[in-house]
């Protein structure tokens, strides 16, 4: 099915773009464009489950609501501005990171539109978090390289013009300081959550592209997932760095055989690619996956009422 789509661009855009892949060796070219998977959803949200399963889930919460909610109004707004990708607009530039591996290049409802970059502001809402939370001079420096390497890798693989990765940037910093202040804003987490919520729900009505879909669907299964810890679960911290790395290693066993699964599943009820239906089951699968690894799975930690008495709802060890 045909989407709409404008062209608009600066001619040094397409003429920085030729030039590095002109220029630039290929390995280097394929190098620098792999390091899109810095950005990448699958990455951000195995680096969400580490900081929530074994780091600090407080602090994952809300690094996750970070992340999620810039997914989805980002792919609101390309939706709203619809600009298509360079690489249809010059036979001399290639896309050579594909968001879709699996659909072809010039399939713009499943590759999305160009601006803005999801995956300059994935990182900076990220990584940008992490350098809040710690504050030390080499995690922000280190942060800062990790954001770059990001937004440049999308340049160099076609994927994005250079004004889409700056405005990744902005609007990824612009939600490092909103979110927060919103939830300050609104302390009863049962009415943040709905406004959230809310505030996604317009993308229904002219949404058109899969990753839309796949966001919100992130979205629906982490606020339940939110609730229910806190109400039926309260894990702990673990104690140890072997229990941490067996955490990260089930959840991430998990991710992979529970995703396929799904996938499979829901492929064989809808099989069709594209349109409400297949759009509703993308949302659907997303959410029931997100939940059951930040909901469900947590239920094999420990927690009050398995082997630890009640304590306060903060997720520390209890006192020995």
């Amino acid at each position: 099915m045909a989407v709409p789509y404008h062209s608009f661009y600066f001619q040094w855009e397409l003429a920085l773009m030729e030039f590095l892949q002109a220029r630039l060796a290929p390995g280097l070219l394929k190098a620098l464009s792999e390091l899109s998977f810095l950005g990448e959803s699958v990455l951000l949200v195995l680096v969400l489950g580490w900081i929530y399963w074994c780091y600090d889930k407080e602090f994952g919460r809300r690094v996750g609501l970070q992340i999620i909610m810039g997914l989805v109004w980002n792919t609101m707004i390309k939706n709203v501005v619809l600009r298509r990708r360079p690489y249809f607009e010059s036979d001399r530039i290639d896309l050579l990171k594909k968001i879709d591996a699996e659909a072809d290049a010039c399939d713009m409802a499943a590759q999305g539109y160009s601006f803005p970059s999801a995956h300059s502001q994935g990182a900076v809402s990220l990584y940008g978090s992490i350098a809040l939370h710690d504050r030390r001079r080499a995690v922000t420096a280190l942060a800062l390289v990790l954001v770059f390497l990001t937004g440049a890798s999308r340049v160099a693989a076609g994927a994005h013009y250079p004004t889409d990765v700056l405005a990744g940037w902005g609007f990824g910093l612009f939600l490092l300081f909103f979110v927060p202040w919103l939830e300050r804003r609104l302390p009863d987490r049962r009415i943040f959550y709905g406004v959230l919520i809310l505030s996604a729900l317009p993308g229904l009505f002219y949404c058109g592209t899969e990753d839309y879909f796949s966001s919100l669907g992130l979205l629906l299964g982490f606020v339940p997932a939110m609730v229910f810890e806190e109400k039926y679960v309260r894990f702990y911290k673990p104690r140890s760095l072997q229990r941490a790395l067996a955490r990260f290693a089930g959840g991430l066993a998990g991710f992979l055989v529970l995703n396929a699964l799904l996938k499979g599943a829901f492929s064989l009820l809808v099989p069709a690619e594209s349109g409400p239906a297949a759009h509703a089951v993308r949302a659907l699968r997303y959410a029931l996956l997100l939940f059951a690894l930040l909901g469900i799975y947590p239920l094999a930690f420990d927690r009050p009422g398995k082997d630890r008495p009640e304590e306060k709802r903060d997720g520390k060890e209890p006192a020995a």
